[in-house]
């Protein structure tokens, strides 16, 4: 039975509910991280959920070598800004692909007794990840009896499949839902192979790395809607991105899904960094600087990566922490920075409103700010104003549709009232003012309106002690 009484004509009866007073605002997310870069494997343009970098690996596969990429001057950025991120801390991670068009898929033929066609097989993931792929294949039956075996493997995965003759092995892998490979058409089938007794490499895959300001543009759409609170671009300095990422910012601002961008300097030098920060005087834009050192897991040894790789460093810290809590003088687990800025230049770098690292206790973030010259200075302040449209709209979507009247709007404020005083409790806001009105045009019109007047609460950054000796 509906719980609002539409008729009474049968005698009993009749519950109208109204639950207005138990709408509450439910959780928020505050440490999501969206990522786009190049990888060697996985869809292109297509979100993928991370709970940790060995779910990175295997759904993007490993990095090349920094100092000797695969395309010269594309190293692949994904998988590595997915391992500073992890580094920082950070939980929940959205990753996308990009590339410079359609990547290549590597393959291999697979021959019929005496060189004849056979069947082709191609991997499944799109890039040189497919290169990695190695196969074998060999009777390990008799000429009478025949029963041959091809092999796969690629890094720890290993598959097998067994069959008589080239159609028998061609039908056990289309039914065997291989991870690495499909099968093309098969030709031949009653005949036996070509033996392949060494490993031999597929060829042919292509990631396509050197991508562009609208690529970047392309992936950062596809996490348009998801909810995400921090963004980040793989390997790629603020002067090819910041137009893009900033449009990309106020569209999703204005679509109500609300989150900010770390992004690192082209370079580190204090010239070039001055320059880029020039350019950018964002509410939601954070600007990173110098670059690091880090260990290539690829070959083992020490490279100095640009400040993008730092940059995605400092959002893995920013997502473990409450909304309220700033990024000054926080701790990073990086083995070292590639330049030592001296104390003159970290003045005039901060002055310019760039978030720095410095050498003090291991390697601490100077400052939590981003590159706005307003209202939002502060990382923080702008993340507490986040939550709180957040929970806002959470709060009062669930009224919209109800009636416009004096007891609706009194639940829609206590609704609010709540999450706010659970604010103040958590200090996020010092205090706030709250009020839901409507006038009568307003009612007839569908409006209600909701004024509320809110103080964030800031961080402390400077400490002024006076010293009075007797």
């Amino acid at each position: 039975m509906s719980e609002s009484i539409a008729e009474m004509v049968i005698p009993g009866t009749y519950i109208e509910v109204r639950a207005e007073g138990l709408i509450s605002v439910g959780s928020i997310a505050t440490g999501n991280i969206g990522v786009v870069g190049t990888a060697s494997r996985g869809p292109v343009g297509t979100i993928v959920p991370l709970g940790s970098y060995a779910d990175a690996i295997d759904s993007f596969g490993a990095y090349d070598a920094f100092a000797d990429p695969l395309v010269d001057g594309s190293p692949l950025t994904l998988t590595r800004t997915i391992e500073q991120l992890y580094m920082g801390g950070a939980g929940s991670v959205y990753a996308v692909r990009i590339a410079n068009g359609t990547p290549t898929a590597a393959h291999a033929d697979v021959h019929s007794t005496g060189g004849g066609a056979g069947f082709t097989l191609t991997a499944r993931d799109a890039g040189t990840f497919g290169n990695t792929i190695e196969y074998t294949l060999v009777n390990q039956g008799t000429d009478a009896d025949p029963n041959w075996t091809l092999t796969l493997q690629a890094g720890t995965t290993k598959e097998t499949y067994n069959g008589a003759n080239v159609g028998a092995v061609h039908d056990a892998i289309t039914g065997g839902n291989s991870k690495l490979v499909t099968a093309g058409a098969v030709s031949n089938a009653a005949s036996g192979f070509d033996t392949v007794a060494t490993a031999t490499a597929f060829s042919g895959g292509g990631d396509l790395p050197n991508v562009s300001s609208a690529d970047v543009a392309t992936g950062l759409a596809t996490l348009a809607h998801e909810t995400i609170n921090i963004l980040v671009v793989g390997g790629i300095g603020s002067a090819t991105i910041r137009a893009v990422v900033g449009a990309h910012l106020e569209q999703t601002e204005n679509d109500g899904r609300e989150r900010i961008a770390i992004l690192g300097a082209s370079e580190s030098d204090a010239s070039t960094v001055e320059g880029e920060v020039a350019d950018i005087a964002d509410k939601r834009i954070v600007l990173v600087a110098p670059g690091m050192e880090a260990t290539d897991a690829r070959t083992g040894a020490t490279v100095t990566l640009p400040p993008a790789y730092l940059a995605a460093l400092v959002a893995g810290k920013l997502s473990t922490l409450a909304p309220e809590i700033s990024l000054t003088n926080k701790t990073v687990p990086v083995a070292d920075l590639d330049v030592h800025y001296n104390s003159a230049t970290l003045k005039t770098l901060l002055l310019d409103r760039v978030l720095l690292v410095r050498p003090k206790f291991g390697f601490q973030i100077v400052k939590g700010i981003t590159t706005d010259t307003g209202a939002f200075k502060q990382i923080s302040v702008r993340r507490v104003v986040d939550y709180a449209k957040a929970g806002v709209r959470l709060g009062s979507d669930p009224y919209i549709g109800r009636l416009n009247n004096a007891r609706v709007r009194a639940a829609l404020k206590a609704t609010l009232d709540g999450f706010l005083s659970q604010m103040v409790l958590d200090e996020m806001l010092v205090s706030y003012q709250l009020d839901v009105t409507a006038t009568r045009a307003q009612e007839i019109a569908g409006i209600a309106v909701v004024s509320m007047t809110l103080e964030p609460t800031f961080s402390i950054d400077f400490i002024r002690v006076t010293m009075t000796l007797q």
